[in-house]
């Protein structure tokens, strides 16, 4: 596939730029021939080879969101960070759009690695990567899979397979809830493949309904105001297609998550509705694993899910704390 991306130029990000690092746009290509956009951030002045770190997530947002941020400040930090936005979404290629796959996705992540480890100003021996929200549990995927990828932080991770699966809270975990979610789809699909398009699915809720539970009302309060609405989220406008998400119904992507050799740091808020993810993911991880003394689970007081993808007013990102990993890790 021969992507030609219309890249935008001026500084459109929800956070103001630093004047402490160089920004530039570049382009990679993922082994599926798809060519995905993305945000390069250099501390100023820097020499030599430096240690590298890609960033993505959350799932359904864009570079311009939280994945900068968080590239930006480690950048500032000295490390060199590319944010970049998955297939289908955002200034990335691929048609149609507006999918998802636990399979090109984690390639999404590789093909980032691909691209960092042949720059001439990073040393390919010192890359790791973040993954924010959905994209944390695909960050795992594939640290499980990649072994040039030296250290991984998951921030406010979300298992996409389980929660496609079973349902928020394991509330759906049934055949029977199962069957009836993969009929609805497959009808969707007959009814798309007839129609020649695809039926968004809907972004965040808005207007908020009265009765929202709270991590509705939380994703609501970033997605849908001035703190992190942006014109190219998907989850600030139309979401995903509706069948957008279907493969992750049967296709668990933390396996193997216990043959992680390379280091993990696992974040979350105490008060999530997310936080159950990455406890259990982190259990998975550690268990029946001889690598154990890399691995850490990180639990934030009295954060909620979407303080991690930009502080949430109370700077609750321990960015002092991902730095000591990376520099650990990417010796």
């Amino acid at each position: 596939m021969d992507d030609k991306l219309n890249l935008t130029q001026e500084w459109d990000k929800t956070f103001p730029q630093s004047d402490k690092v160089d920004h530039s746009k570049v382009t990679f290509v993922n082994r599926y021939g798809i060519t995905l956009a993305a945000d390069l951030y250099k501390p100023k002045y820097a020499a030599g080879k430096l240690p590298a770190i890609a960033v993505c997530g959350p799932f359904g947002a864009v570079k311009e969101q939280c994945s900068g941020l968080y590239a930006q400040i480690m950048a500032e930090r000295g490390f060199l960070t590319m944010a970049f936005d998955p297939s289908f979404t955002g200034e990335s290629g691929g048609s149609p759009r507006y999918m998802a796959s636990p399979d090109i996705n984690t390639e999404d992540f590789q093909a980032a690695v691909d691209c960092l480890s042949l720059r001439e100003d990073v040393d390919a021996e010192k890359i790791g990567i973040i993954g924010i929200c959905g994209w944390g549990g695909l960050a795992l995927n594939t640290a499980a899979i990649d072994t040039r990828v030296k250290a991984t932080v998951a921030s406010t991770m979300y298992d996409m397979a389980r929660v496609n699966a079973n349902g928020y809270f394991d509330s759906e975990d049934s055949a029977d809830a199962r069957y009836a979610k993969k009929a609805a789809l497959n009808a969707q699909r007959t009814a798309d493949y007839k129609n020649g398009s695809y039926v968004l699915g809907g972004g965040v809720a808005d207007p908020l309904p009265e009765d929202a539970p709270f991590f509705v009302a939380d994703y609501h309060d970033y997605y849908k105001t001035e703190r992190g609405y942006h014109k190219r989220s998907l989850n600030s406008n139309g979401g995903w297609n509706t069948i957008g998400c279907m493969s992750f119904l049967n296709q668990p992507i933390l396996r193997y998550s216990h043959e992680i050799r390379s280091a993990v740091l696992i974040m979350h808020g105490e008060k999530a509705h997310s936080c159950y993810f990455s406890r259990d993911a982190y259990a998975a991880m550690v268990k029946d694993n001889p690598y154990t003394d890399n691995k850490e689970l990180m639990i934030i007081p009295e954060a909620v899910h979407t303080d991690l993808y930009d502080g949430g007013g109370k700077d609750a990102i321990p960015f002092d704390r991902m730095v000591d990993f990376f520099e650990k890790y990417l010796q």
